[in-house]
């Protein structure tokens, strides 16, 4: 859990690192000549010219430093303890490395120019790339721990925990999370066993109720994963929880012994001392996660831009062809129940929804979802655009803001959530998208069940590739408008 999200942290800000060292060792050939101009000192060795063309020729007879600048300074900073601790460690402190690295780095710059022979390697360009690299670190480093603080104080990236346990372990284990607000956890309410302990308050936190509760708490609040810090003796008690978490998706972390789960993948993790085994049956590695959103971002935002005569063409026939607001908004269930506010161009008439009520006899689908072709409340408008998925392009203002993604199980209404059985609750325990596998296999002609098991394949059998063979295919859906109503 932490332990992951701290290793993809330190490859992600390595990354970053190197590239800010490689921004430096150019800026740094610029700046010397500036420095130069200006003090009128002497001209750098193969400096030919201040341009880029310039600077490729100055590192180019500067091999062995242009070889070995960025190796010394990620060598260095690792093992210095720049990327231990990144989420708990002191500002000040990373400066002190930062600057240490720098420091030490010269004495190795020199250590090669000597033994190489390098008389004529510029010793002022050397330092320049010394203290340019050291400030924009520092800059860097600071806008990070900035931007990773944003992300935890609006709800983004958070994880909300439900506790069972309220022995010792589970107090010292609760403190570690309150000290680490910083991880991006937050723990919902815990769970005891023992009677008379519900409504009590354990280091600040209220309990919830008893095991047998926990499938009724998980419907009523938002919970992202259960950690149970329990006495042995509580195992036999626990086998059917386990196994409601993992009908729901809900992934689990426990010090015991493993379970005969079908779907969840287990692994073996260390929260802080704390000897954990998760049950997750959703299993990502923080990088693919960390692109699959990257690439949501640059999607949606391109597809905004280039669709943004549709959204005008389409916003003013709406509006001219009847009565009401050109958007329509509805209240949908995201990841593990998440409330959000999906946005559609309207398609209906004002009021559909209260008219829904005359039309459920007609509803041609099974399951507690509505869909009828010819549905009296769609405006001439709304067949076209719901014929071409127009109508969804709103939605990557949802994609945008994180609350979907471009490929990810469509997001139901939350009385829809309320009528499904268990397994199907499963869907929610991945970010719902504009497309997904039912989209392209038919949508309205597929039975619910059906509907529910894709999702289900999808979530199982996730990947980055699959992922783009659904866009592929969406867009081929979309071209010919199979299966839209």
């Amino acid at each position: 859990m932490v332990k992951e999200k701290e290793a993809f942290l330190v490859n992600l800000f390595k990354t970053i690192d190197s590239i800010v060292i490689v921004l430096s060792f150019v800026l740094a050939y610029f700046i010397d000549d500036f420095i130069r101009t200006i003090y009128d000192f002497s001209e750098m060795a193969y400096a030919i010219a201040p341009t880029f063309e310039g600077f490729i020729f100055f590192a180019t007879k500067n091999l062995p430093l242009t070889i070995t600048f960025l190796p010394t300074w990620l060598i260095l900073s690792t093992g210095l303890g720049l990327y231990k601790d990144i989420r708990t460690r002191p500002f000040l402190k990373n400066i002190s490395i930062i600057i240490k690295v720098g420091i030490i780095s010269v004495l190795v710059f020199s250590a090669i120019f000597f033994i190489l022979k390098m008389q004529l390697t510029s010793r002022l360009y050397v330092g320049t790339f010394t203290v340019t690299t050291i400030l924009l670190l520092i800059i860097e480093k600071k806008l990070l721990y900035i931007a990773l603080d944003k992300v935890h104080e609006h709800g983004f990236n958070r994880i909300n925990l439900l506790i069972v346990g309220t022995g010792r372990r589970a107090q010292e284990f609760i403190k570690i999370v309150k000290a680490h607000s910083n991880w991006g956890l937050r723990v919902v309410g815990l769970i005891d066993d023992e009677h008379g302990m519900f409504g009590k308050e354990i280091e600040g936190f209220r309990v919830l109720g008893r095991l047998q509760d926990i499938p009724f708490i998980l419907h009523r609040k938002v919970i992202d994963r259960v950690i149970f810090v329990v006495p042995r003796l509580w195992l036999h008690r626990m086998d059917e929880v386990i196994m409601a978490c993992e009908r729901e998706g809900i992934p689990t972390s426990i010090s015991m012994d493993l379970y005969d789960l079908r779907i969840a993948h287990v692994r073996q993790t260390n929260f802080n001392g704390f000897p954990l085994l998760e049950f997750e049956t959703f299993h990502a590695k923080e990088w693919e996660l960390f692109i699959k959103r990257f690439m949501d971002i640059i999607f949606s935002i391109s597809f905004l831009i280039l669709t943004l005569p549709v959204f005008i063409i389409t916003a003013l026939a709406i509006k001219l062809t009847s009565r009401g607001p050109v958007f329509f908004s509805q209240i949908r269930s995201g990841v593990n129940g998440r409330k959000f506010t999906l946005y559609k161009f309207r398609s209906m008439i004002v009021g559909a929804d209260m008219k829904k009520k005359h039309l459920e006899q007609t509803n041609e689908m099974d399951g507690p979802v509505f869909k009828m072709k010819k549905d009296p409340r769609v405006t001439i408008v709304g067949r076209i655009i719901r014929k071409l998925s127009i109508d969804e392009l709103p939605q990557l203002i949802n994609v945008l803001k994180g609350d979907m993604s471009i490929v990810g199980p469509r997001p139901p209404l939350p009385v829809e959530v309320e009528m499904y059985k268990l397994w199907q609750r499963r869907r929610l325990s991945l970010k719902p998208g504009i497309t997904c596998i039912w989209q392209v296999s038919g949508r309205n002609k597929i039975k619910f069940e059906r509907w529910m098991e894709m999702d289900l394949e999808y979530i199982d059998n996730w990947s980055l590739w699959l992922d783009l063979k659904i866009l592929i295919k969406t867009f081929f859906v979309v071209l010919f408008g199979y299966g839209a109503q």
